[in-house]
């Protein structure tokens, strides 16, 4: 596939999964915004994109405030006078008892997740439907179906970019913008090397998953000609929460 031209937005983009992300649409010809709140993640990813012959421009964002959101849409149409792919991936989590959890770490963690996908969605979608439509992919998570203890907002926050996501697809839907949904399970972003065979076992597919996995989904969702895919969550985990596990 090609996106030669193409203006895509990821959040997030200054590592693991949003890294990758970024640097595959850039390879591919899109002129990438990479919404990051640490600089120095934020500008390592500008440099490996550049460096390998790509068009990338970083924005220091925090996602968890709204008037940053803003200036970060604001920046795109000024360096490139559109916006043509969102790729909702910015997202931070904290495991702690629901008996300790504050208002405050709960509140950080709902707005940086889940209140900043429709934020950046429909700051985007203003842009994207003057400009013919566009196309809006959302990450969430396996975790908005399945827990383990002590993450009630980081699985709250997942559940609801699922349910956002259909929501938006029905509300956009008259503007020729697509939104989508990719729900992850394992993947590992760190030293693949360590893992072992009981990592891999869990899975259908006889490994833990990579962030290419997620890139694929995502280039697709984002394809021309793929528009009939709409308002839809796709999981992405090797087949993890369809196996039985037994101990």
């Amino acid at each position: 596939m090609s996106y030669k031209g193409k203006v895509v937005i990821v959040t997030g983009a200054g590592r693991g999964l949003g890294s990758s992300i970024a640097e595959t649409y850039a390879s591919k010809g899109a002129k990438v915004v990479l919404a990051e709140k640490i600089p120095s993640l934020g500008l390592e990813t500008e440099k490996s994109i550049i460096l390998a012959g790509g068009d990338a421009t970083f924005v220091q964002t925090d996602m968890s405030h709204p008037e940053e959101i803003e200036k970060l849409i604001q920046k795109a149409i000024e360096l490139y006078g559109t916006i043509d792919i969102l790729i909702n991936n910015a997202g931070i989590s904290k495991w702690k008892s629901p008996y300790e959890i504050t208002v405050e770490e709960w509140d950080e963690i709902i707005n940086t997740n889940l209140r900043s996908v429709f934020l950046c969605s429909r700051e985007a979608a203003k842009i994207m439907r003057l400009h013919g439509g566009g196309s809006i992919v959302n990450i969430a998570s396996t975790r908005a179906y399945m827990s383990e203890p002590d993450s009630e907002a980081y699985a709250a926050s997942k559940g609801g970019i699922v349910s956002l996501t259909h929501a938006l697809a029905t509300s956009f839907s008259p503007d020729h913008i697509q939104v989508n949904c990719i729900s992850p399970g394992w993947i590992e972003t760190g030293d693949y090397s360590q893992l072992n065979d009981a990592d891999h076992n869990q899975h259908l597919s006889g490994r833990v998953g990579k962030p290419e996995d997620i890139v694929s989904a995502c280039l697709y969702l984002t394809g021309e000609g793929n528009d009939f895919i709409n308002g839809t969550n796709i999981t992405v985990d090797g087949g993890m929460t369809r196996k039985m596990i037994y101990l």
